[in-house]
C-alpha cells in the first residue's frame, strides 16, 4: 500500500550515495527483471517503469534480457514473486513500490548471488539490496508556481494518495511555490487512499471542482483526474509521473516525469562490466530521474519563464524548494531565513508548513 515513503532516518546514518561490499564479477550478460505494483498501462508510475526497462533494452540489445509481472500485489504474493524470479535466473531484479520493501529482503537474504534493488525504500539487509528514488518535490516546487499564476479562484485541489512523507513533501512543496506568487491562493486536500483507482481519482477531481477550485495536482498514477478536468472549462491540470500527453495542451498544462532510464541504465551497466556495488540513492532534477513535461501554450510567456527558470535553479543547485524562512502549519518556526531543509528532515517529514488547512490523516 505505502508504496513510496523513501529513505527513513534508519538510512541516514549510511548516507544517501555510498558504496558497499557487494560488488560483482563482469558479466557477458544479464537478465534485469521487474516487479510492478500496477498494470504498465496505467499511464503513470508503473508505466515509467516499464519505459526504464525499455530503456535498459536499448541501451545494451543482446548483452541483456528483461522480464516483468504487473500487478503484484504488496505482501506474500511479492515474496512469492520474487522467489520465482530469482529462480529463473535474474541476475538483478527491480522492485517498484514501497510495499516490496520486507518481500525484497526477505528473498535478497535467500538468494545472495541475485542483485535487488528496491524503489523508495531503505532497509538494506543484506549486501545484495539497494535502494533508489526520486525527488519528486522538485518537480512540485515548479508545477506549484504554474499553479499559483494560473489559478482564477485562487483554489488549488490536491488529490493525494496516502499520508507519507513522500506525499507530504509534494503537497508541501505545491504549495509553497503557488502561495510565493500568489499570497491569496489556498489549497485543499483529498485522500484518495489509493495509487491506482481511476474511478477513485475521478471521484476525488470532481469533488475539488465542486468546491470551486480550478487547478488539480495529484500524486495519483492514472489519467482519470485530468479526464475529469477536461470536462469543465477553465480547470487546469498536470500530468504525474508520465507525461500524460493525451490531454495537451489543456487540461494538461505541464508534468513531472519519473525517469527511472537513466538510473536502471546505470544499474544493469554496472553489472556488466563489473563496477555494481550496493547503493541508496535519490536523485532529481539535476541527474534527469525528475523531469518537467512541456509547458503548453495554455501558459502564459511569462509564467513558462518563471517555471523553467525554477526548474534550473534547482537542476544547478543554486535553489532548494525547501529554503526558509518557513513555518510549520502551528507557527512554529521549522527554517530560519535562508536556511534549507537537510534531508533528514524532508524524509521524514509528517507536518504541513503554515498556511494548509486541514489535518493529516494518522
Amino acid at each position: 500500500m505505502k508504496r513510496r515513503t523513501l529513505l527513513t532516518t534508519a538510512a541516514l546514518g549510511l548516507g544517501l550515495a555510498f558504496g558497499g561490499a557487494a560488488h560483482a564479477q563482469a558479466m557477458d550478460k544479464v537478465k534485469a527483471c521487474f516487479v510492478y505494483v500496477g498494470p504498465i498501462g496505467d499511464g503513470g508510475w508503473t508505466y515509467q517503469h516499464d519505459q526504464g526497462r525499455l530503456a535498459v533494452e536499448a541501451a545494451y540489445g543482446d548483452k541483456v534480457e528483461t522480464a516483468y509481472q504487473e500487478n503484484v500485489p504488496e505482501g506474500a504474493d511479492a515474496e512469492r514473486v520474487l522467489t520465482q524470479m530469482a529462480l529463473s535466473g535474474c541476475n538483478i531484479i527491480f522492485t517498484t513500490s514501497f510495499g516490496y520493501m520486507d518481500p525484497t529482503n526477505n528473498v535478497a537474504a535467500k538468494f545472495p548471488a541475485v542483485k535487488f534493488e528496491h524503489a523508495t525504500g531503505y532497509k538494506r539487509d543484506s549486501e545484495n539490496v539497494s535502494t533508489f528514488g526520486a525527488r519528486f518535490y522538485e518537480g512540485r516546487a515548479v508545477i506549484g508556481t504554474i499553479a499559483g499564476r494560473m489559478t482564477k479562484t485562487n483554489k488549488i485541489g490536491y488529490i493525494a494518495s496516502f499520508p507519507i512523507p513522500e506525499v507530504i513533501r509534494g503537497i508541501n512543496s505545491t504549495f509553497i511555490h503557488a502561495k510565493k506568487v500568489n499570497p491569496d491562493v489556498t489549497i485543499s486536500v483529498v485522500w484518495a487512499y489509493t495509487w491506482f483507482d481511476p474511478a477513485k481519482e475521478a471521484d476525488a477531481a470532481k469533488a475539488l471542482i465542486e468546491q470551486g477550485i480550478d487547478v488539480i495536482v495529484q500524486h495519483t498514477d492514472s489519467t482519470a483526474p485530468l479526464a475529469e478536468a477536461a470536462k469543465t472549462d477553465g480547470i487546469i491540470g498536470f500530468g504525474q509521473a508520465s507525461d500524460m500527453a493525451a490531454y495537451k495542451p489543456s487540461p494538461r498544462v505541464s508534468s513531472i516525469i519519473d525517469n527511472w532510464a537513466p538510473y536502471y541504465v546505470k544499474r544493469v551497466g554496472a553489472l556488466l562490466d563489473g563496477t555494481y556495488a550496493q547503493v541508496d540513492s535519490w536523485e532529481g532534477i539535476s541527474a534527469g530521474e525528475v523531469e518537467i513535461g512541456e509547458i503548453t501554450d495554455a501558459v502564459p510567456a511569462e509564467v513558462k519563464a518563471e517555471a523553467e527558470a525554477i526548474r534550473d535553479a534547482i537542476g544547478s543547485g543554486t535553489y532548494h524548494p525547501f529554503t526558509g524562512p518557513l513555518n510549520k502549519q502551528d507557527g512554529s518556526v521549522w527554517l530560519t531565513e535562508g536556511q534549507t531543509a537537510p534531508d533528514g528532515d524532508l524524509l521524514g517529514m509528517n507536518f504541513y508548513v503554515e498556511g494548509v488547512t486541514g489535518d493529516i490523516p494518522q
